[in-house]
């Protein structure tokens, strides 16, 4: 858009040039016509330089407008731009964080898994611990001579302690250790073998009635075990020792009778060919 001083200058050559378009015309008429002509030029220039005015004051005030919206909007673009320059920063920052804080929890998460699986392995240990403690409470399957049963872990640890003193030989401990055990466990399945061992005590000391005691009690309560065999050759036994001979045959012919398959019965049988 061209400046005031141009648009200034042009008016000013226009003007000069009616002028004297003016003047050349007033020496071809008359004064009058001349004098007429002449303020009909002025009047026209004075319009034409009222008009350039008018067009150079609005020209300046859209000038001045359009600077002012320009450096109005200008400062509304620096604005938005260091608005936008420090969203920007802000969300770089953030960024940063979120990125820092996602390290952190892949930290975390793996010193949280670690902890999870030490926690569990401590878990398996402490249950298995436990398990293993409980199985010396609980009744567990055994087999004695020959017998499977359920047995409570108070009877197997007693039953095994007081054989373990009787194979050591002290026989006057071992005694009233089966004594006792027979007498807190008289449903146990360790029973008949801790009567039959209870009766090979006495008969070592030469206690013979109390032996034939226990063992007449293992056939009666148990006739088919193991031991039973063995128990009534140890009575045909104790019966010789006291001089029962008649009664230490008869026993001798049950034992053959009842148990023809058995080792005792074979002995049985040598016995009573020498028993008169």
């Amino acid at each position: 858009m061209p400046s005031i001083s141009i648009l200034a200058l042009r008016a000013v050559c226009v003007a000069a040039c009616l002028l004297s378009f003016g003047a050349a015309r007033a020496a071809l008429f008359e004064d009058d016509e001349a004098r007429r002509a002449i303020l009909d030029l002025r009047q026209k220039v004075d319009q034409m330089q009222q008009r350039n005015a008018d067009q150079l004051r609005k020209l300046s005030e859209d000038n001045t407008q359009g600077s002012e919206q320009l450096n109005g909007q200008l400062g509304q673009l620096r604005r938005s731009i260091l608005e936008l320059s420090n969203l920007i920063e802000s969300l770089r920052g953030e960024l940063a964080a979120v990125r820092g804080q996602g390290e952190q929890l892949a930290r975390e998460q793996l010193q949280l898994a670690r902890e999870l699986a030490e926690v569990q392995r401590r878990q398996k240990d402490i249950a298995q611990g436990t398990e293993e403690r409980l199985k010396k409470f609980e009744p567990s399957k055994v087999t004695v001579d020959g017998l499977e049963f359920m047995a409570e872990p108070a009877e197997t640890r007693d039953y095994d302690a007081a054989l373990a003193v009787m194979r050591k030989g002290d026989f006057a401990l071992a005694l009233p250790a089966f004594t006792d055990f027979v007498r807190r466990y008289p449903a146990s399945g360790y029973h008949p073998s801790a009567l039959f061992w209870l009766g090979n005590l006495h008969y070592a000391q030469r206690n013979y009635k109390d032996a034939m005691a226990q063992y007449r009690a293992l056939v009666a309560v148990a006739p088919a075990h193991l031991r039973a065999p063995e128990a009534m050759l140890s009575i045909a036994n104790c019966q010789v020792e006291l001089k029962e001979t008649k009664a230490a045959r008869k026993t001798l012919e049950d034992l053959v009778k009842a148990y023809a398959q058995s080792e005792a019965a074979t002995v049985a049988k040598t016995r009573l060919a020498k028993l008169k």
